[in-house]
């Protein structure tokens, strides 16, 4: 499963006052995703079982939604399978209120294919305990090499968001779908580093640096000191 978004240094922070945000770049994410199938596919008596996980693990990296919210859908009123649209319960305001949420059709298909092979499973689906779905996660983080700091399900909440927002969707519908009640809670999520924005800046050509604009004289030595001047040109 290919990915569109632009590699960049998970490692550095998104500052928001003293909070910082983890989230999968999108090697990891698609590493985490093939090994979730292989999970899925391997053992066929597992099948009927691991494939629930295998539906939620999709609906949860196309949604952004939090797992209990996932846990919640009941895949007999909830989904639009014509639209691919599916109905969540924002679960951590105040008011309990419902969303309408786009997802990939990759996540319906994979469902529906799951129903056509198991349809005793049709309203049953998502009807697991988030303690079931938190070890596979778990198992398949080990298996796709992610950093254990990073092997929760609550990581692909924070990469959806951090994938939508770098795809230009404005952060009042990311809001929207993340269910944020606060759209200071969605900006968390702007607040890169410095150094980060600026290789966002320079890999959409927003920034070069000198030497990128004038290679004739990239031997010129520049009468700088070392650190104090960082060859580039902001237009």
């Amino acid at each position: 499963m290919a990915s569109n978004i632009k590699p960049y240094n998970t490692h550095l922070p998104i500052n928001h006052q003293k909070v910082n945000i983890s989230y999968l770049s999108p090697e990891q994410l698609d590493r985490l995703t093939d090994c979730f199938l292989d999970y899925y596919e391997e053992i066929e008596r597992y099948r009927k079982a691991r494939g629930r996980l295998w539906v939620v693990y999709l609906f949860l990296r196309y949604t952004g939604a939090r797992l209990n919210e996932v846990l919640h859908i009941n895949d007999t009123t909830d989904i639009d399978f014509r639209n691919s649209e599916i109905r969540v319960i924002t679960l951590k305001q105040k008011k309990k209120s419902l969303r309408i949420v786009p997802i990939h059709t990759k996540a319906i298909s994979e469902l529906m294919i799951y129903l056509s092979q198991y349809p005793d499973m049709k309203g049953k689906i998502f009807a697991l305990t988030g303690r079931a779905f938190q070890l596979a996660f778990k198992t398949v983080c080990q298996r796709a090499k992610i950093p254990q700091q990073l092997s929760h399900p609550h990581i692909l909440r924070h990469t959806r968001a951090i994938e939508l927002l770098r795809s230009g969707v404005p952060v009042t519908i990311v809001q929207g779908l993340l269910g944020h009640s606060s759209l200071n809670t969605t900006a968390i999520y702007l607040r890169m580093s410095s150094q980060e924005a600026k290789m966002i800046l320079k890999d959409r050509g927003l920034i070069w640096t000198i030497y990128s604009i004038l290679p004739k004289f990239a031997n010129i030595v520049y009468p700088f000191k070392k650190g104090n001047y960082n060859g580039s040109i902001i237009l």
